[in-house]
């Protein structure tokens, strides 16, 4: 049980956060040992969120953590987002243990002693060797952690809910991992990244994102692939175990993951490894503790999109971003690329952001991860355009609940749904179409309106980017073999029907008395008159017909061909 060698990163181009790489996993005939003294100590009983911490803080996920904090880094931390010596860290690491069993442990213990912290099924988990002992408060954490003491905030709920009222501080030393199920074959703790990036692929860059609840979607897609044009590779790390349970289920959300990353990324420089954490609920904070995680695994970037670690409405849009403005980039030690947020921009045919895309919501589709959770609930895909087929599929199995309610409702009420992800709906009566006559409040959409609007991003999404290339490419090929027949066709037939129209007008205004003997049966000449000037403006307004002859004046070369292909100088043969 050591600390990863500093010595081994000498020439990697990342270092781990605070110069070492924390390995306290025992092995091989410490851990026997240690597994059985761990049987003769004190027993605190951990939950499964505390067991899931202690396995992050062993494998260097946290480093350079090497246990719970003591009062004055914890405090430190909390006031000033940084331990005690200076270095950035955002988030207290602390062991409150709670329980009228652990209540009468923990006060038998004093500075200086060993407990063991065993799981839920009363198995040695690790050893804390306690050098702290504080009084914890749980509303001085709530308010400098999250911004508010409210127990709405899920964070501060869980504070009240899972922490005692004293705190244990000191290293720890984990006697056995826990087997992951379904996730335990993608698993990759820190020490296996930095071999596989820089070791093995020869790396000299790497990106990593974590992302929270939602399946893989396009606004995803976008964030990756923008970085995998400059960064050797990329490290994706859904977050797995602790969540909300109307989520999509982890296991889906990684087969997801899977299946778009073997169709749709490159081979080789895109790994997948599930990140096992504790949602700590703290918003901006959140999203800096995300960035040296993503800086323990080797990866010298981090993608932050527009509202990572976000909780609702308690925080700014952009919070998330604007925190990274608190600190000196060298002292962070990560380049920290920050993403708005991502849309479909059907008029550009592309996935944009508001800082590249000049178009408003008419043609937009919104990537809302809400959104797209509640289309899968409702048992619909969702458009192509923001979630891949491979990856809606399989989240669809996975969403929970499922289905509607007695009354035709889901989680989130259906107006809600519809405005988070087709906002052109509620003023527009299709995507990129006319304004209604009166736009749909949210509270008037119903099931039908979520159903047309798939119906129609489905027909139109990808139509007015084609209608606009089939006009654009109607005037512009000179070569007019790529250009349908039939269209030409009805041009011409549309020319000589109207044609028609205006030579028998032209009889009929000839005829037309001045005056009309019944107005209700016959026309006078004016408005004969009138009809035929119609006409002839319709004529002038049907499209050109088009031929190879009418684009012989856009084509000429004042040298042969011969010329260009070669010597600029004539030969010998063209001269004579």
């Amino acid at each position: 049980m050591t600390n990863t060698d500093t010595n081994r990163f000498a020439d990697y181009p990342q270092q781990p956060h605070g110069g070492k790489l924390i390995d306290k996993v025992l092995t091989g005939k410490e851990q026997e040992e240690e597994l059985v003294r761990a049987k003769q100590l004190p027993t605190i009983m951990v939950d499964m969120e505390a067991v899931i911490t202690l396995e992050m803080i062993a494998t260097g996920v946290l480093s350079p953590n090497e246990g719970f904090m003591n009062e004055i880094d914890y405090k430190s931390v909390l006031t000033k987002g940084r331990l005690d010596n200076g270095l950035i860290w955002p988030a207290p690491l602390s062991f409150a243990p709670i329980g009228n069993r652990n209540k009468e442990v923990v006060q038998t213990l004093s500075v200086g002693d060993e407990v063991t912290l065993a799981d839920e099924k009363n198995n040695p988990v690790a050893i804390l060797l306690i050098e702290d002992i504080f009084e914890y408060d749980k509303d001085y954490r709530a308010s400098h952690l999250f911004g508010t003491t409210d127990r709405n905030h899920p964070g501060v709920d869980a504070v009240f809910r899972r922490m005692g009222d004293i705190a244990l501080g000191g290293p720890i030393k984990l006697l056995q991992r826990v087997d992951w199920g379904p996730f335990e074959k993608l698993r990759l703790e820190p020490k296996d990244t930095w071999h596989d990036f820089y070791e093995v692929k020869k790396f000299r860059s790497t990106a990593g994102f974590i992302t929270g609840a939602n399946p893989l979607h396009r606004g995803h897609e976008y964030i990756h692939k923008n970085a995998l044009e400059e960064i050797d590779g990329l490290l994706l790390q859904p977050l797995v175990e602790m969540a909300k349970r109307e989520y999509t289920r982890h296991e889906f959300r990684m087969l997801s993951y899977r299946a778009v990353l073997d169709t749709y990324y490159p081979k080789g420089r895109s790994i997948l490894a599930p990140l096992r954490v504790t949602y700590i609920f703290a918003g901006p904070r959140e999203t800096v503790l995300h960035a040296l995680i993503m800086k323990n695994y080797g990866c010298t970037h981090a993608l932050i999109g527009r509202d990572h670690a976000g909780i609702g409405d308690y925080y700014d849009k952009y919070a998330s971003h604007s925190i990274f403005d608190e600190f000196d980039p060298v002292e962070l030690g990560i380049d920290v690329r920050l993403y708005h947020e991502v849309f479909y921009c059907t008029r550009c045919d592309s996935p944009a952001t508001g800082q590249s895309c000049p178009h408003d919501e008419r043609f937009r589709i919104n990537i809302s991860g809400t959104g797209i959770r509640e289309l899968l609930r409702h048992g619909i895909m969702p458009p192509k355009e923001i979630v891949r087929p491979e990856s809606a599929r399989i989240a669809m199995q996975g969403v929970q609940p499922k289905g509607l309610d007695e009354s035709g409702n889901a989680i989130l009420p259906v107006g809600k749904t519809i405005k988070s992800i087709f906002p052109f709906y509620l003023e527009r009566t299709r995507l990129g179409g006319g304004k209604r006559l009166t736009p749909i409040t949210v509270e008037e959409l119903t099931n039908q309106d979520l159903e047309a609007a798939n119906l129609d991003v489905r027909s139109n999404a990808d139509r007015i980017y084609k209608d606009i290339f089939d006009e654009y490419t109607s005037v512009g090929d000179t070569n007019r073999n790529l250009q349908p027949e039939w269209i030409t066709d009805a041009r011409e037939s549309l020319q000589t029907q109207q044609q028609m129209v205006i030579q028998d007008l032209e009889e009929k205004v000839d005829q037309a008395p001045a005056t009309a003997s019944d107005e209700f049966m016959y026309q006078d000449k004016e408005e004969s008159q009138h009809e035929l000037e119609v006409a002839k403006r319709i004529l002038t307004e049907i499209p050109k017909v088009l031929h190879s002859e009418d684009f012989q004046s856009r084509t000429w070369n004042i040298l042969p061909y011969k010329r260009y292909r070669g010597s600029d100088e004539p030969s010998e043969n063209n001269q004579k």
